[in-house]
């Protein structure tokens, strides 16, 4: 079965590649090809849930597609146009610094606040239920680091990197509620509990987009 969807996997990116041929490298290109991929992939699966063969729904998926030039000729335009390119990544660039900065900020809120609380003597539970802003600054630093173009590698596609901050998201989680409910109720066991279900929903996630994703670098030409 990992032969076959290896096999259909080479022969949609080789689809792809010769569709864009020619058309200059770009985080727009880039970030189109990783959509249409996800949708022909979709669209596979679709043809194949109705008893067609992997060959038959590969065939039916492309079609389906519809005449894809004029998104070939925008790419052209597009990769030709530096000025463009230059206000796409200068406008992701920032978009993402945002969010890393304003990712580390808040995760640095969270350590700092549940510091002086724990030494206002406050309740346990007070001082463990700042640590939410740990869990969303973990989170947004996450998708914006992925989605951030270097001089190496492409930005990540949004949605696959929307993924990984909700995998890290629920990890952290998972050890804001534990940590919350073992200080509240003073059982450990109730913490472990409230660990385990979300911890290993974001380490399941977190496995499979590691084990199914690839590294976006860029051609050195």
């Amino acid at each position: 079965m990992s032969i076959i969807k290896n096999t259909i996997d080479q022969r949609l990116q080789a689809y792809i590649d010769n569709l864009f041929s020619g058309v200059g490298a770009s985080q727009q290109l880039f970030d189109l090809k990783e959509e249409l991929t996800t949708n022909i992939k979709e669209k596979i699966s679709d043809y194949k849930a109705q008893g067609m063969t992997d060959d038959q729904a590969f065939k039916e998926a492309i079609i389906s597609m519809g005449d894809l030039s004029g998104l070939v000729d925008d790419m052209r335009k597009l990769g030709q146009d530096s000025a463009k390119q230059t206000v796409y990544t200068t406008m992701t660039s920032r978009v993402s610094t945002a969010g890393i900065i304003a990712g580390v900020l808040l995760v640095l809120f969270g350590i700092f606040t549940s510091t002086m609380l724990y030494f206002m003597n406050l309740p346990r539970e007070s001082v463990t239920g700042t640590g939410i802003f740990i869990v969303a600054g973990g989170a947004l630093l996450t998708y914006s680091v992925l989605t951030r173009e270097t001089r190496k590698r492409y930005g990540m596609n949004k949605i696959r990197a929307a993924l990984y901050a909700l995998a890290i998201g629920l990890i952290l989680f998972s050890i804001f509620t534990a940590t919350v409910t073992t200080s509240a109720t003073g059982e450990v066991y109730i913490g472990i509990a409230s660990l385990m279900v979300f911890f290993l929903s974001g380490m399941g996630l977190l496995l499979f987009l590691l084990l199914t994703g690839t590294i976006s670098r860029k051609k050195l030409i």
